[in-house]
């Protein structure tokens, strides 16, 4: 998402570059969050059915320790993840000139995060690929 971004010349090499995104370029915010929040592990996203496999996994295999800390650290991730929305949400502008993207890049943000929706939805579908692939 961020390299994207790059490409359209929004740089973005401190966390005050993302400050008011929601509202100099909504539709870009709005795949953002999904994207923090699928990496923070919040339902019903795809980010939260990897989350929770790796913690099956970890107590399956009884590394119930190691899953504690996968737990402990997940909660300091989302944490900055969650940081990042309330800065592009709940921050003044500090650079208040519009972000121009074409319809291509809107488009594959576009897909890419209805893929997190819909794979945290519906992650059977996922499952079936990838048992066939491997």
């Amino acid at each position: 998402m961020i390299a994207l971004l790059s490409k359209i010349g929004f740089e973005s090499n401190e966390l005050s570059d993302f400050s008011g995104l929601g509202q100099r370029q909504p539709w870009l915010a709005f795949m953002m969050l999904l994207m923090m929040f699928s990496m923070a592990g919040i339902p019903p996203l795809v980010g939260f059915i990897a989350k929770v496999g790796i913690l099956e996994a970890l107590i399956r295999v009884h590394s119930v320790w190691l899953a504690v800390v996968a737990i402990i650290f997940s909660i300091i991730g989302a944490y900055y993840y969650i940081r990042v929305v309330k800065v592009m949400y709940f921050e003044d502008v500090k650079h208040p000139e519009k972000i121009h993207c074409s319809g291509n890049l809107l488009f594959a943000m576009s897909i890419n995060g209805l893929l997190v929706l819909l794979l945290g939805i519906f992650p059977s579908q996922l499952f079936i690929l990838s048992h066939s692939i491997f």
